[in-house]
């Protein structure tokens, strides 16, 4: 696919698809977004002293980027894995000019499908598939960043199944928190088990984004595969 770069509103760039007439990031503000709905309301959130995110749409890596960079200030060590099934090339994501710090160019040429530790709180996993496929009971997330492209692009990833099984393998108390603010995915959540939040966008960008937490544990359906 065709992707083209593009400056969103708080100066930092995105990528466009014309294919899909979709940006990887919010034109109100790439880096500002993802800072917000992650590891704001993500990462920050959690009350997990090692925490296992595991992200759904790796993509630019700025998510990751923006992980590896909270970790560092606070001292806690975090465990990342990403799931994409269309990698992009480290030259395309390094001219989007997000840093210059050689651990995030080592985020997009580290080996995949094995731990690679790329700072002493940050441990990356990256696995080339599809989310709907690949999730299983040995994640065991404590957050999850749901980043996938929107519904109405991307209806594949977002289903009851996939949020039913991201449920399962969560520990409790583990979060889950995504852009989508539709009420269908709010729905979707709420069907197999999450309590749901809406919450303040980021500034200059959507009005409400969603936060899920698993209050509840269900170690049988956690030791059981999950089929699709």
């Amino acid at each position: 696919m065709k992707r083209i770069i593009e400056h969103t509103e708080d100066g930092s760039a995105t990528l466009f698809v014309p294919e899909l007439n979709e940006h990887y990031h919010s034109v109100k503000g790439a880096r500002t977004e993802s800072q917000h709905i992650f590891i704001d309301m993500g990462l920050k959130a959690s009350a997990a002293p090692q925490p296992h995110v595991l992200e759904i749409g790796f993509g630019t890596g700025l998510n990751a980027l923006l992980t590896l960079e909270a970790a560092g200030q606070e001292k806690r060590p975090v465990h990342y894995t990403g799931i994409e099934l269309y990698p992009l090339a480290w030259e395309e994501v390094n001219a989007l000019g997000y840093s210059d710090n050689p651990s995030f160019e080592r985020l997009h040429t580290a080996s995949w499908e094995e731990d690679v530790e790329i700072s002493p709180y940050f441990t990356l996993r990256k696995i080339k598939g599809d989310a709907n496929t690949v999730i299983n009971s040995s994640f065991s997330p404590s957050v999850v960043y749901f980043d996938a492209f929107a519904p109405e692009k991307q209806p594949e990833m977002w289903n009851e199944q996939l949020f039913r099984s991201l449920y399962v393998t969560m520990n409790t108390g583990g979060i889950l928190t995504t852009y989508c603010a539709k009420g269908v995915i709010r729905r979707l959540l709420q069907a197999v088990g999450f309590r749901v939040e809406r919450l303040p966008g980021p500034p200059g960008g959507k009005r409400e984004i969603l936060r899920a937490t698993k209050v509840i544990g269900n170690q049988e359906l956690k030791q059981s595969i999950i089929q699709p």
